[in-house]
């Protein structure tokens, strides 16, 4: 007579549920779900990798536009000053181009100094500096040491065409494009990539450069620039390019911090146009009394 062999019966658990459940099959379910988590890790990195992808692209991309502007800048200047376009259509015309190219990658008004709820904060800064900078500039053609600083015979002028330099010419032809180049479309661009002390360094030193081409006639223009590099021979045109250079950009920074402080182009085109405009009639009021 044969003795049967007796199998252990499986282990059996019972789950919360109160459901009996063997050990073996719940290896099985452990199996398959951790093929499922194998799975949704893979999703999951393949959408990382890719989200990571679209980040970089977009790096790229604004980088580029960047750049873009940089090269327009360059390109403006050189009809300018080189090609001799006229500014008064060539500066409203650049700058509405800037803006609208600023306004299609996504920069805000904001973002570009324009906002709506800034512009009274950017005026009275503006004006604020317009009144210090014509006290300075009175002081300075009272005191005959520094009223040859002045003299500048490009605005050798009568009262009228004083008059429509500084509120017309100068405004559109020069502000209105340096204004929105250097302070609202580059400097928006440049904060997508730098921190705030970057961007009013590199749109400074960017503004300053801007000055290469008309500080090549300063020398022979203005009296006071003249005989200080008189002695420098042919190194004089280099001495004044340099200079402009570092004077522009050292304004660019001060007419940079009016922009970041007021969150408002309009701080600093009220700097822009004291030194350039105020210049011009105070330039005036010094050829008078030189005579």
């Amino acid at each position: 007579m044969s003795i049967p062999v007796l199998r252990p019966a499986a282990a059996v658990e019972s789950t919360p549920d109160g459901v009996a459940t063997s050990l073996p099959g719940r290896a099985h379910d452990a199996r398959i779900e951790a093929r499922h988590d194998a799975r949704h890790d893979a999703a999951h990195d393949r959408v990382r990798r890719h989200r990571l992808a679209l980040i970089a692209r977009g790096r790229r991309a604004r980088l580029a536009a960047t750049v873009a502007v940089v090269f327009a800048l360059v390109g403006l200047n050189v009809a300018d000053h080189v090609l001799e376009w006229d500014t008064m259509w060539l500066g409203p015309l650049g700058a509405v181009a800037l803006l609208a190219f600023a306004r299609w990658q996504g920069l805000t008004w904001h973002q570009l100094g324009l906002a709506r709820h800034t512009h009274a904060r950017g005026i009275r800064w503006g004006l604020g500096v317009i009144a210090v900078v014509g006290a300075v500039y009175l002081v300075g053609i009272l005191l005959p040491s520094t009223r040859t600083a002045f003299l500048d015979v490009r605005y050798h002028l009568p009262p009228a065409g004083a008059l429509l330099t500084a509120f017309v010419m100068i405004p559109v032809g020069t502000i209105l494009l340096e204004e929105v180049a250097f302070r609202s479309v580059l400097w928006g661009f440049l904060s997508r990539h730098a921190r705030m002390w970057q961007v009013v360094l590199g749109s400074s030193l960017l503004f300053g450069l801007w000055h290469v081409l008309p500080a090549m006639a300063s020398a022979t223009g203005n009296a006071a620039i003249g005989s200080a590099v008189a002695g420098l021979g042919p190194f004089a045109k280099v001495a004044v390019v340099g200079g402009t250079v570092i004077f522009t950009a050292l304004g660019g920074v001060l007419a940079g911090e009016l922009r970041r402080r007021s969150g408002s182009l309009f701080a600093s085109v009220g700097m822009h146009w004291a030194t350039n405009a105020l210049g011009v009639l105070f330039g005036v009021l010094a050829w008078r009394l030189a005579a």
